[in-house]
């Protein structure tokens, strides 16, 4: 078993007594772990950034496009870091890891607010950087318990509400009369203590029991040979799965970066709270659906149920944008129906699926391991997309192509799920 850092007296009773308890304990402190995280990552994108910049090679590139690409490459690198130092990670090491990678993201705000022109690129790369990892190191604290469905969710739910939140308060400091460009760094002093209270409530989490391990198969840090010999045994379904995180991470992204310009095209310009309002149902939604797996104590039939509802998140995006387009829905009404089955195919990556499919097969490993693989390919699939968009089609407005991606993400992602889900019924019948 993994080593863990010394545990509080009063959660070691709770997971050993009261389930609930325990759960609420838990949920509310990786939830707000993550959610804090955010503040440091999210709110420069609501700047507007007006202008290009021209760069050698490479031509004329939109300022705020630019600034995403930088912090995505440094993300989507923190990814591939992450597959070798999440997995090998030890419990006992955690919490100082989250506080530390989420301090240093936050003194590259600082850069991003003194230095000049494109160098603040630079600064939002090295912001990025660190910032891959929280999500792994969180996890681990969650991962291979009977409770990890209902966990996970809760964990999941941070970021479906955190980015329109910290994107909310950066927007309120800029109408104050902040700098779009101080405004990150002042986002992240926000949050910063309340940051560090959280991680320490999370780091007093007892190890899994003998009981959870029992049920979900021990959790063991993996080293390169066991990663290699994981992915050949089930490389097909591994693809499947990555292929589809590529598309639905591009696709959150595009979503959740141009949020204010999406919605400002919508007609609601004036209305920054819709950014947070929004994904409330959203989250509440995926808890709800993702929480009700806990129930299915089978791990096999667990990894199929998982796949159908992730297929029908699909099908929803595709659903709710042909009913906007025939006017059926109002804009709010399909931006929040898209939300929802984005995030209901793209949140089981991060904390249900891997964790089940582990289970399933049997294997002494990790989820964070796959986490990281999906999660990097993931954001390399967001710069490519971001590109596409600044190279391929400048002339589309936000909102056109974030439809047209829209009906790409539908039919891909539906034909990818159906794959998935034959080959691990077969895989593990």
């Amino acid at each position: 078993m993994q080593a863990a850092a010394p545990t509080h007296p009063i959660t070691r009773w709770l997971s050993q007594t009261n389930a609930l308890l325990f759960s609420i304990y838990t949920i509310g402190a990786a939830f707000s772990t993550y959610f804090c995280m955010y503040a440091f990552r999210k709110p420069f994108a609501v700047g507007t950034y007006q202008g290009s910049v021209h760069l050698p090679l490479v031509g004329d590139i939109d300022q705020k496009i630019l600034f995403i690409i930088s912090q995505v490459l440094g993300y989507c690198l923190s990814k591939f870091l992450g597959i070798k130092v999440v997995s090998e990670m030890k419990g006992d090491k955690r919490a100082v890891a989250l506080v530390g990678v989420i301090g240093f993201a936050w003194l590259t705000l600082l850069f991003f607010a003194i230095l000049p022109g494109p160098l603040k690129a630079i600064a939002l790369f090295f912001n990025g950087l660190p910032l891959g990892m929280v999500w792994g190191l969180t996890f681990g604290f969650l991962e291979g318990r009977r409770l990890t469905e209902v966990l996970g969710a809760g964990l999941s739910a941070s970021y479906i509400v955190a980015s329109g939140a910290v994107k909310t308060v950066g927007k309120w400091l800029i109408d104050a009369g902040l700098s779009e460009y101080w405004m990150p760094f002042a986002v992240g002093a926000i949050f910063f203590i309340p940051l560090c209270v959280v991680v320490y409530l999370l780091s007093r989490l007892p190890p899994p029991s003998k009981e959870d391990e029992a049920l979900r198969t021990r959790r063991e840090p993996m080293d390169a040979a066991a990663r290699r010999r994981f992915t050949l045994t089930f490389f097909p379904g591994l693809a499947f799965l990555t292929v589809l995180y590529v598309l639905l991470t591009a696709y959150r992204d595009f979503r959740d970066n141009f949020a204010r310009e999406i919605w400002d095209a919508l007609g609601y310009a004036g209305s920054p709270e819709i950014m947070t309002t929004s994904e409330i149902p959203i989250a509440m939604g995926v808890l709800l659906v993702l929480a009700l797996l806990m129930v299915i104590k089978n791990n096999r039939t667990a990894l199929l149920v998982v796949h159908a509802i992730m297929l029908g998140g699909t099908v929803l995006i595709g659903a709710s944008t042909w009913a906007w387009q025939a006017g059926l829905i109002p804009p709010a009404a399909w931006m929040i129906a898209v939300g929802l089955g984005l995030y209901v195919g793209y949140v089981p990556y991060g904390c249900v699926l891997f964790d089940r499919l582990i289970a399933a097969v049997g294997v002494s490993g990790t989820a964070g391991f796959m986490i990281y693989v999906t999660d990097a390919f993931g954001y390399l699939g967001s710069v490519a997309l971001l590109l596409y968009k600044n190279f391929g089609q400048s002339n589309l407005s936000w909102l056109d192509f974030f439809i047209g991606f829209s009906w790409v993400t539908f039919a891909v992602c539906t034909v990818c799920f159906v794959g998935s889900m034959l080959y691990f019924a077969w895989k593990t019948r």
